[in-house]
C-alpha cells in the first residue's frame, strides 16, 4: 500500500513575502476598576498585495489594532515590522517618516483639510515628501478616480462620495506599499459605498498596494483575501 504523502510546502520562492508582520502585540488601558485589554498578544503576517479585511463586532479593538499596525498608537507590549522595519524601534518622528515613505490611509471621517482645494489636499503629501511634480501628479490620480471636473473644489463643495474619492486619491498619490482604511464606506450611501469599494480594489489590483481594512461589511470582507477576526482584543486568523 502506498503511504500517504503530506502536501508539499511551496518553495519559498512563490511565497509572497510579508509587509506587515505583528507578534505578541498587545494594547491594554488602566480604567479607575481595573486594566482593560483592548488587544490580546496578537501574531500575524500580511504578505505584500494582499487584501485584508479585519472583521469583528463594535468595540471589539478592530481599530486600536489598525492604529499599532499603522503605529498611530504604541502597544503596552509586542512589536510590528512594516516591509522589515521594526516600527516602535522608531522614535515618534521616524515612524511618521516610515509612513509617509510606505503607507497610504483612508478614514471613514475623509479627514480632508477644508482650507485647502481637492488638488491641494491630495498634493500634500507629495510636497511633504519632496515630490518635484506634485500638482501634476495629483491631478493625474484624481482624473483616475473620476475627478477631474473638482480639482478646485472644496470639501463642503462635495458630496460624501466625491469627498471619500478625494481622500482614496490621496492615499494613494504617494504610490504606497500599503494602504491603511478603517470603516472607509462607513458615513456613505450603499451605492456610493461600492463605488469606493470598487476605486481600492482597482488602485489595489493596478499598483499592487497591500490593502487592510477595517469593516463590518461581509460582503466587503468576502472580496478580501483573508480575514483577521477580533473578539474581545483576541485575534484569529
Amino acid at each position: 500500500m502506498n503511504a500517504i504523502r503530506e502536501p508539499e510546502s511551496p518553495p519559498a520562492s512563490a511565497r509572497k513575502p510579508a509587509i506587515v508582520r505583528a507578534e505578541g502585540l498587545t494594547k491594554q488601558v488602566s480604567t479607575p476598576d481595573h486594566e482593560l485589554v483592548i488587544v490580546r498578544e496578537a501574531s500575524f503576517e500580511v504578505a505584500a498585495g494582499d487584501s485584508v479585511a479585519i472583521v469583528g463586532a463594535s468595540g471589539s479593538g478592530k481599530s486600536t489594532l489598525l492604529g499599532l499596525l499603522a503605529g498611530l498608537d504604541v502597544p503596552s507590549a509586542g512589536r510590528v515590522w512594516i516591509d522589515g522595519e521594526d516600527l516602535f524601534a522608531l522614535d515618534e518622528d521616524g515612524r511618521a517618516r516610515l509612513r509617509g515613505r510606505l503607507v497610504g490611509f483612508v478614514f471613514q471621517s475623509f479627514q480632508l483639510l477644508p482650507a485647502l482645494t481637492a488638488l491641494e489636499n491630495v498634493m500634500l503629501p507629495l510636497e511633504l515628501a519632496g515630490v518635484a511634480d506634485a500638482g501634476a501628479r495629483a491631478s493625474r490620480v484624481l482624473d483616475q478616480v473620476g475627478l477631474a471636473d473638482r480639482l478646485g473644489h472644496y470639501p463642503r463643495q462635495l458630496s460624501g462620495g466625491e469627498q471619500q474619492r478625494v481622500a482614496v486619491a490621496r492615499a494613494f498619490a504617494t504610490e504606497p506599499k500599503l494602504l491603511f482604511a478603517d470603516e472607509p464606506t462607513g458615513n456613505l450611501d450603499s451605492a456610493t459605498g461600492r463605488q469606493v469599494i470598487e476605486l481600492l480594489f482597482r488602485m489595489n489590483r493596478d499598483h499592487g498596494t497591500t490593502l487592510v481594512l477595517v469593516t463590518h461589511d461581509e460582503a466587503l470582507a468576502a472580496r478580501c483575501d483573508r480575514r483577521i477576526a477580533i473578539s474581545a482584543g483576541v485575534v484569529q486568523g
